[in-house]
């Protein structure tokens, strides 16, 4: 049981680093449009939604490929 855990974190690295690097890039990218200040209000509001909406999808996607991995389903080309 402890041998499939391990293989589990294992695969498990790549898609939590990747999320990281990706959310990190578009924190700061909202956090960047919010402090320049020659940019028009709605515009910096649509600059940082923007980057936080894809964030939100990115993480939904990551816990669906983690739930993916606990449950065994490695590849998802298996369904065709």
């Amino acid at each position: 049981m402890e041998d499939q855990n391990k293989k589990h974190a294992a695969k498990l690295v790549a898609p939590c680093v990747i999320t990281a690097l990706i959310g990190g890039y578009y924190f700061f990218f909202g956090i960047l449009v919010l402090c320049v200040p020659e940019i028009p209000g709605i515009l910096k509001f649509l600059l940082a939604v923007i980057p936080a909406a894809l964030l939100g999808v990115t993480i939904y996607v990551l816990v669906e490929r983690i739930q993916e991995i606990r449950s065994g389903e490695e590849d998802d080309l298996s369904k065709y």
